[in-house]
């Protein structure tokens, strides 16, 4: 479905699993999960085919970024952290939905990370997963060197410093293979409605100059920064700078070894374990309060 935000401007939602559900002779509110997938340019299937076995104890809301996949065109001047971090406060007063806990992945994370920024009082919870603060270039191309040898890094330098149609195609065959350390199934990529005018306006654009890591300090409400050791290209020490950016009483970190972008992706069971205990406190969190 398209819901609407903000005055013609729609985006594409889907839902997976209840809000309510039964419980003894009343019902039970479980908590609800804002998924903020990656790209940009890509749009919300990558994160619903991989995190569908966790709607078993949250609500999962999934959306496609204003002007993404399945959501309404917008001008390309829309396309900017600060609108993308206000459109959760829209989405999430639009469906009324009260304390999210808002999951940022990779660029979702950044999106997520401007938000709490501008929005520190909004969320019950936030999850950072496989993001950056900043364009950190040099952390990412010995990432590929390592993974790939010098023909890897030299794609990955090619398009993230000339972004074209030409070097992003390179990329693809060559650097996107090392995102993760376990095969992946091609047909989620298959399946993405991509947007790629908004991956090269970003790169070319905001992406080169943001520095996310002054407004986590604003942060107001636990933030998990959950990352893999082998991403190259939101490499573990973007997530300990992430980390240690943070208000210490809020900041949960947890670096799952052997995985890469979207530890979930790589190693499912250690990483749904760390995302169920911390969606868990929020609910617990929730019953306590009167």
């Amino acid at each position: 479905m398209r819901v609407e935000i903000a005055p013609g401007v729609r985006v594409f939602v889907d839902v997976d699993g209840p809000g309510l559900v039964p419980d003894g002779a009343g019902m039970r509110e479980r908590p609800t999960v804002v998924f903020l997938h990656g790209g940009p340019g890509f749009d919300h299937c990558t994160g619903k085919s991989t995190l569908s076995g966790l709607s078993d104890c949250a609500q999962f809301i999934y959306y496609d970024h204003r002007g993404h996949g399945r959501s309404d065109r917008r001008p390309l001047t829309e396309c900017a952290l600060d609108i993308w971090a206000d459109d959760v406060v829209r989405l999430c007063d639009a469906l009324g939905v009260v304390n999210p806990i808002v999951f940022g992945q990779s660029f979702g994370g950044m999106v997520a990370q401007r938000y709490i920024a501008r929005h520190p009082a909004h969320p019950g919870r936030v999850i950072l997963s496989s993001t950056s603060a900043h364009f950190g270039l040099a952390r990412k191309l010995a990432w590929f060197e390592r993974l790939g040898g010098a023909a890897v890094r030299d794609a990955a330098e090619a398009f993230w410093t000339r972004p074209d149609a030409a070097t992003l195609k390179a990329y693809y065959v060559s650097c996107m293979p090392f995102y993760n350390t376990t095969p992946q199934d091609p047909q989620i990529g298959e399946r993405t409605t991509l947007t790629p005018e908004i991956l090269m306006h970003w790169a070319k654009g905001e992406k080169k100059t943001m520095n996310l890591l002054p407004g986590l300090s604003r942060a107001q409400c636990p933030v998990l920064v959950l990352a893999g050791d082998q991403d190259p290209v939101t490499p573990i020490d973007d997530a300990r700078d992430i980390a240690a950016a943070l208000p210490e009483q809020w900041v949960q970190f947890h670096a799952v070894a052997g995985a890469g972008h979207g530890a979930w992706r790589d190693k499912q069971n250690e990483a749904f374990a760390v995302l169920r205990r911390f969606i868990a406190a929020q609910a617990q969190q929730s019953k306590s309060t009167p």
